[in-house]
């Protein structure tokens, strides 16, 4: 008799097959995702194919003398496309020595800085330099020694300082200049550097020392690093253009320099770009735990005034140094200078509003935005830190705080749409994120911040007017939106302007990665954004300082702090005082016809008011108060640019006024000194040569420079808004489970049901004679 086989029929058996497979794949592919995005991602620029290196053959007495490798962009850090400025590979003519003093006496600092250009060719050069200051620092001094003579520089409008450089250059005389390219940024060029002639350059500056709480520190920061050119953001918030437009920016291509490929700096040794410091301290305390982070130092002297060198003698100038000093129970809680310079006078007021620890009320909840950099110039030390950095902020959530995760290179993504509940569950997923994470790409931070500071960020219209609604009410849970980058981008305009005009609630904290971050950035977006910033060098410094930085927000902050003077008039730098968190000084500059009167700064800690007075009249002499004066308000002026309050042509015009009258550097004024005797002869060309920066310690260079060396330069493929919409939902992320588990049943079943049905038929196949018998 014939078996019958009770079972699906062969179509509804492929069916089930292929269904689990089908959900086999999904999930696959859903958890190997690296990364988890809600929400669309801001479209980045299309990058350009490398530029070409050649330089046409020196023709004429002036010619420029290249060292670098054509620059093109890589899946690293897109860097260049000005086929001047990549990789230096071969030792530089003009080889560079520097020598940095630092007079510290109380809150401030006198700086100098000598670099010594010595020309170890047969030709006659002309040599420039890029580096860094401190971003508050206030550049006045300029001596140019050739020899046994100084010249003294003057300061004079850019642009004019400029044409009496060129002018003497090309008449043969040597000539210093000085130009700021950016508040932490300088160039140095020296003209007509005989053969084996050496030429000093010396400047001098004066910056203020931080303070949170009894703990000081000076940094000084010693290399430039490589800055990515952004691109422009459009109206729909993409951006336009690729890295061969973005050189062409206003004020993009002045923040760039030859980088030193580390077989050149191994083949020239200690003679490229080193360095020694010496600080002589003298608080007004006698300083305790004095240490450097960064550089092995020698402590020498005792009591108030101590002498601090580097232990190694000169180093290479491939990462900041920072030194820091506690004055224990002596930390003083008033700083009263006054300066007279012209016809009025000038006071600096540094007041620390004491501490106010929390009270037994609960803590209100917290939203906290992270923002976190995986560009290509993070690639080494600094990604690691970063991370490191995330992790340990993530494990400091409570659960009525509320969180959000994105990470930026030259694209953007979210981890959520939005900020949602700091749940073991959503935690655990961010730092899954977070593990995931690596450094590649180039740094456009703009769409994040963008992303960032839209607070009602979501996909569905009416919460977004909810959110926008409550966002407007009081009492709605504090905003903290926490940066990790080393800042190593050129536009740090777009940021400033991005946050003054869209800040809203949130307020802005950077933390500084790696050995050399862009500490202007940091300053001033923190600075809008009415928060503060911390510096993390390395990766046993992230947990510590990330402590310190979140031990400070959780305190009360004091606010709505004004400063008044009784019996007098005094016009305030900062204008708008900002608020002040756990240890953290109130540092106010003024200037008046007459100081007098009693100054009162007044606010509310912890929800209770607070108020301090103190007679002007008792201030010290001090030598440095009118011309950091001078650099906060120009700082200011910056900011209302940036925000709107005025119009580009109006600020320079106050910036140059600032610098004339107080002889400082700035982005519209500049320090030339000349010898007014020509020592090159008549015919002799003039090589221009400019000078390579070592790479920041800790950065990866075949990461970033690889495919310039190699000459496997590609393209990045240019993908638009809509190609990058990607979308994971972390609220449905733990149900993989049950798609898995349906996926294999289906699986599972149609394999079984396929061999059944194989079997039936061989046994039907088998059965058939018997049948073909039985009928006859």
């Amino acid at each position: 008799m014939r078996r019958i086989a009770v079972f699906p029929n062969r179509d509804a058996l492929i069916v089930m097959g292929v269904l689990g497979v089908l959900a086999l794949f999904a999930v696959t592919a859903i958890t190997m995702s690296s990364r988890a995005v809600a929400g669309p991602a801001v479209a980045g620029p299309a990058v350009a194919g490398p530029a070409s290196g050649v330089m046409p053959a020196p023709t004429s007495p002036q010619a420029e003398r290249v060292h670098s490798a054509p620059a093109s962009s890589d899946g690293g850090l897109m860097l260049r496309s000005s086929s001047t400025k990549g990789v230096a590979t071969s030792v530089p003519a003009v080889r560079l020595g520097t020598d940095i003093v630092a007079d510290v006496a109380g809150q401030t600092a006198r700086v100098t800085v000598t670099q010594a250009f010595r020309n170890t060719s047969e030709d006659w050069m002309e040599a420039t330099y890029l580096y860094p200051l401190p971003e508050n620092g206030a550049v006045d001094t300029l001596q140019m020694v050739v020899g046994d003579r100084i010249f003294s520089g003057k300061i004079k409008p850019k642009e004019e300082a400029k044409q009496i450089y060129e002018e003497a250059k090309a008449n043969g005389q040597k000539a210093g200049l000085v130009e700021q390219h950016r508040p932490n940024m300088f160039k140095n060029s020296i003209a007509n550097v005989g053969p084996g002639e050496t030429v000093l350059i010396q400047i001098k500056f004066q910056a203020p020392i931080q303070q949170i709480k009894g703990d000081y520190s000076l940094r000084m920061p010693l290399v430039v690093g490589p800055r990515y050119i952004a691109g422009t953001a459009n109206t729909d918030g993409s951006l336009d253009g690729s890295l061969a437009r973005a050189a062409l920016l206003a004020g993009a291509d002045d923040t760039l320099a030859p980088t030193a490929d580390p077989n050149m700096v191994a083949k020239a040794g200690s003679g490229l770009n080193p360095v020694s410091i010496t600080v002589n301290l003298d608080p007004g305390f006698t300083a305790e735990a004095i240490s450097s982070p960064y550089h092995a130092v020698k402590v020498a002297g005792q009591g108030e005034r101590r002498t601090i060198t580097l232990k190694d003698g000169a180093v290479p100038a491939n990462r900041d140094f920072e030194l820091r000093w506690s004055a224990g129970d002596e930390a003083p809680q008033l700083g009263l200078f006054k300066q007279t310079h012209g016809t009025l006078d000038y006071v600096m007021a540094t007041i620390t509003p004491p501490s106010a620890e929390p009270t037994d009320a609960v803590v209100p909840p917290r939203e906290m935005i992270f923002v976190i950099d995986n560009s290509g110039s993070m690639a080494g030390d600094s990604m690691p830190a970063a991370r490191r950095s995330l992790l340990y902020a993530l494990e400091t959530l409570r659960p009525q705080d509320r969180f959000n995760i994105i990470r930026f290179d030259h694209t953007m993504d979210e981890l959520f749409v939005g900020a949602v509940p700091a749940t073991d569950e959503n935690i655990a997923i961010g730092k899954s994120f977070t593990h995931s994470l690596e450094a590649d790409g180039g740094t456009e931070m703009l769409p994040a911040l963008q992303a960032a500071l839209d607070e009602c960020r979501t996909n569905d219209v009416v919460e977004a007017a909810e959110c926008a609604a409550e966002s407007a009410a009081s009492g709605r849970s504090l905003r903290q939106i926490i940066f990790l980058t080393d800042g190593s981008l050129s536009n740090e305009r777009d940021m400033m302007h991005e946050i003054a005009q869209n800040r809203g609630r949130s307020r802005v904290f950077m933390v500084g990665i790696g050995s050399a971050p862009n500490n202007h950035l940091m300053r001033r977006m923190a600075e809008a954004g009415r928060g503060t910033f911390t510096n993390v060098g390395y990766g046993d410094e992230a947990e510590p300082q990330m402590q310190r930085l979140l031990d400070r927000l959780s305190k009360p902050v004091a606010t709505n702090l004004t400063a008044s003077v009784s019996g007098g008039n005094i016009d305030f730098a900062p204008r708008d005082l900002p608020d002040l968190y756990a240890g953290e000084p109130l540092v106010l500059l003024g200037r008046t016809k007459h100081l007098t009167g009693t100054l009162t700064v007044s606010g509310r800690i912890g929800g209770k008011a607070w108020s301090q007075q103190i007679d002007l009249t008792e201030a010290s002499k001090g030598d440095v108060v009118a011309r950091l004066w001078a650099r906060r308000r120009i700082a200011e002026v910056e900011a209302e640019r940036y925000s709107g309050e005025t119009t580009y042509e109006r600020a320079d015009a106050s910036i140059e006024e600032l610098g004339m009258d107080f002889h400082l550097v700035t982005s519209r004024t500049s320090l030339i000194a000349v010898d007014e005797t020509p020592s090159r002869p008549d015919g002799a060309r003039l090589i221009r040569e400019e000078l390579p920066l070592l790479l920041p310690a800790g950065w990866d260079f075949n990461h970033l420079f690889g495919a310039q060396l190699s000459g496997a330069a590609r393209d990045l493929p240019a993908r638009d808004a809509q190609e990058r919409r990607r979308l994971q939902l972390p609220n449905t992320f733990t149900g993989y489970q049950l798609t898995l588990a349906i996926g294999l049943t289906l699986l599972l079943s149609g394999l079984a049901g396929a061999m059944w049905w194989r079997r039936e038929r061989l046994a039907n196949q088998l059965d058939a004679p018997s049948l073909q018998l039985a009928a006859r």
